[in-house]
């Protein structure tokens, strides 16, 4: 575990934020300032100012849902 995004040194293809919804525009800050192309807002970390911010970043926005049931959902048999 690294203490913040900015702290890897690899590409990062989505940040998955599990976090209140107080903190996530700080997450989303730290998603932009290192390229990632997606952020995925897990069910209960929806910021609706923050996603507006990422998107007009030109990220990718994910908001208020589960990544494993969408995994399930979409992939049934994998």
């Amino acid at each position: 575990m690294r203490p913040a995004l900015t702290d890897l040194a690899e590409p990062v293809d989505i940040v998955n934020v599990f976090r209140r919804p107080a903190c996530v525009p700080e997450v989303v800050e730290a998603a932009i300032a290192i390229g990632a192309p997606v952020v995925w807002m897990q069910l209960g970390a929806r910021h609706d100012g923050a996603k507006s911010r990422a998107e007009a970043a030109g990220l990718s926005v994910v908001a208020d849902r589960c990544i494993s049931v969408e995994h399930r959902r979409l992939l049934p048999h994998a």
